[in-house]
Parts: C-alpha cells; structure tokens; sequence
C-alpha cells in the first residue's frame, strides 16, 4: 500500500514504484504489435535506402565513363557519392523511428 495515494507511480522513487513502473513497461511491451518481423522489415528498409542510391550512382557512373571518358572514374566517384547519400538516408530513418517510438513511449508514461 502507498501512504500517499495522489502521487503517481512515475514520480515515486521508492523500489515499489520502479518495480510498478517497470511490470506496466513489460505488459505495454508484451501487448505491442510490434514483433521481430517488425525488425526485420525495418532492417530491409534500411539496407534498401543504402543499396538503391548506391547502386544508381555507380550505374550512372559506368554511363558516363563509357560516354565521357576522362582523367578520373565516374564510376568510383559516383559509387561513393551513393554510397554517403544511402548512409544519410537510412540515418534520417533510424532518426525518425527513433523519434517516433519515444513520442510513444513518453506518452505511454503520461
């Protein structure tokens, strides 16, 4: 039993609270839809936001060596340019997913 009934679970710091807070964790855990299929899809998400514009760069870096030869590979420069631009990409998902299951969180808690 709690000796004070208006104070809320989050804001206890006792070990009763931290216990309660953590089982409503588990249970709101144990009821997401959210499984390891979820994770595997993300993963593919991502790979495949690093692997299209690296794959396109390197693609129109192999045209232009073949149309416009010069000094320098196309083919290298553009692979690699792709290469930053997928990175960025899957880091603005990771980011925003991130973003999206602490909003969640923090209004779980509420």
């Amino acid at each position: 039993m709690n000796d004070y009934p208006n104070k809320s679970a989050k804001n206890d710091s006792t070990l009763a609270g931290q216990v309660a807070a953590k089982a409503a964790r588990k249970l709101k855990a144990r009821k997401s839809t959210q499984g390891v299929w979820f994770g595997l899809g993300m993963m593919g998400l991502i790979g495949w936001s690093v692997v299209v514009p690296t794959l396109l760069g390197a693609a129109l870096g192999i045209w232009l060596d073949k149309h416009h030869p010069s000094q320098h590979s196309w083919t290298l420069a553009l692979l690699v340019a792709g290469l930053c631009i997928g990175c960025l990409n899957a880091w603005h998902w990771v980011a925003k997913e991130d973003k999206a299951m602490r909003d969640q969180q923090e209004d779980g808690d509420e």
